[in-house]
């Protein structure tokens, strides 16, 4: 059955036509040590009935249970997604040696290298969700005291990699070569880049100095990994969901182990959250609904997030890859075409430089996009008047966005200035529609605890989304066929290529003869 043809989807948007944003109703949730203010989100005694009679109608109970008893959800590839086993206390018996022979593995090797005070740089070499994760917990929690400095490398344009070992001491770096398959072409190239490097720079024994991250051991040891620098993770854990996993090796080893274990204390807690709140008060269902109504219903094509924290830069694309990669599908996990608006496009920067940046567009253009503010109260510096600034100007935007201005009030404004024709005629220039919606996110302080629970957040709303519209939120097929077709260009046999367009063609053709030595 359809959304299409449920009664339940069809009671949905109906309530959602008729429930508006209260400006006089506060309307908060505590979750996982944050707070998530719905109060700009249309909300009504009826559309919250229905939004339970919706989620009942999709089975979410019973899926959510299946996903955190580690049954198949991603059923396009029989697996199930046990990222929420890996910072559990008692996981899955299934999976709770593997977890934990990992566990002791991944801390005896950040103890060895602290007690021994090795690696003073570590370069981490990965891409997409092998990236994205220990990229963004870095950047958001590192500060002026780390033990090491950790760089990042994912993209093949060779400017990334040679920014990344730039100015090091070779042999005083770690290289942590993060794949799953361990074939991944842009790791992989930048891998053997970075063990040349060690090499031209007098390391006898290069690959002494190079972790492997990978659900495929055997491919490391054939890269000629020693298998104690091997750590492992699954095929039951997503890309874009493994910064649980030993994938969270370089933020234990740049910002402590203590650091790692608050980050998955944090998931936890906001997993304990979503298993057990009811609808109503339980935000990650609620993050979900809000997206699905403001999408499939109100037509709105994109979400927009602003932190109001410049730590927080990386959070915007990490939550692209996890949400657009999970809910960028086009059917239903029977393979039949979904017959609503799904999956918008995710987009933003921090504040205030977004502020100066697209914010006339969410305010004024025809369409605009839900806003989703995440802030933290306190700051980890004493520039208190930045800091208060910083966040006045989050809630006046956040306000204007929902409060709008019409014609007329902005009329009485400029007539102070201007005279009665001219003041007429701005204000036609100066009205704002109101009533666009918005959540606000607020995190006492940015810790590693705190942010655990905001990752877990977001992956709960994306899989909470994914039940409601039918679709599987933990394949990929999408990005493969550009993978092959870059394979098939990168043969440089006529046989290979002669399907292509004449375009690329052409220009596989140009980029040969630059790139081909006289």
């Amino acid at each position: 059955m359809t959304l299409q043809s449920s009664k339940a989807w069809h009671h949905f948007t109906d309530c959602i036509a008729t429930a508006t944003a209260d400006p006089d109703r506060l309307r908060l949730i505590e979750a996982g040590q944050l707070i998530i203010d719905l109060s700009a989100q249309r909300d009504s005694a009826a559309l919250r009935a229905a939004s339970a009679q919706l989620l009942h109608s999709v089975a979410f109970e019973q899926a959510r249970q299946t996903l955190f008893d580690g049954g198949i959800v991603n059923q396009s590839e029989n697996r199930p997604a046990l990222h929420t086993a890996l910072r559990h206390p008692n996981p899955p018996p299934s999976v709770k040696p593997l977890i934990d022979r990992q566990l002791t593995k991944m801390r005896g090797f950040v103890d060895d290298a602290n007690t021994k005070n090795r690696y003073r740089n570590v370069v981490h070499l990965g891409i997409g969700g092998s990236d994205w994760g220990p990229r963004m917990v870095w950047h958001s929690l590192c500060g002026v005291s780390n033990r090491r400095t950790l760089r990042f490398a994912a993209n093949i344009d060779a400017h990334a990699i040679t920014a990344a070992l730039d100015g090091l001491d070779p042999r005083d770096t770690l290289i942590i070569v993060a794949s799953k398959s361990f074939t991944t072409t842009e790791t992989m190239t930048n891998a053997r880049e970075a063990i040349k490097w060690l090499r031209n720079a007098g390391v006898e024994q290069p690959l002494d100095q190079v972790v492997a991250l990978t659900a495929n051991p055997q491919a490391a040891v054939a890269f000629g990994v020693a298998p104690d620098h091997i750590f492992e993770f699954w095929d039951w854990v997503g890309g874009r969901y493994s910064i649980w996993s030993t994938i969270g090796l370089p933020i234990a080893l740049g910002l402590g182990w203590k650091a790692f274990e608050e980050l998955l204390d944090g998931a936890r807690a906001m997993d304990e959250h979503f298993k057990n709140a009811p609808f109503e008060d339980n935000a990650p269902v609620q993050l979900a609904l809000n997206m699905v109504a403001n999408t499939s219903v109100l037509g709105y094509a994109s979400e927009v997030i602003c932190p109001y924290d410049a730590r927080l830069a990386d959070f915007v694309p990490w939550l692209q890859q996890l949400q657009m990669e999970s809910l960028g599908k086009a059917v239903d996990q029977q393979g039949n075409p979904i017959d609503v608006a799904v999956s918008p496009a995710v987009w933003g920067m921090p504040g205030t430089d977004s502020q100066h940046t697209f914010f006339q567009w969410l305010h004024q253009s025809q369409r605009g996009a839900p806003v989703d503010f995440i802030v933290c109260l306190e700051p980890e510096h004493q520039l208190f008047e930045h800091h208060t600034q910083l966040l006045a100007n989050c809630l006046a935007q956040r306000a204007a966005l929902w409060r709008g201005k019409s014609a007329q009030a902005s009329f009485e404004d400029l007539k102070q200035d201007h005279d009665e024709e001219r003041a007429q005629w701005l204000a036609q220039h100066c009205e704002h529609p109101g009533g666009r919606p918005s959540t606000l996110i607020v995190l006492p302080k940015l810790d590693a605890h705190r942010l655990g629970a905001l990752l877990a957040l977001y992956e709960h709303k994306v899989f909470t989304a994914g039940v409601i519209w039918g679709l599987n939120p933990f394949d990929q097929w999408g990005v493969e066929f550009g993978k092959r077709l870059a394979h098939q260009l990168l043969q440089n046999n006529p046989e290979q290529t002669k399907d292509f367009d004449a375009s690329t063609q052409h220009w596989l053709s140009a980029i040969w003869r630059a790139n081909t030595p006289e």
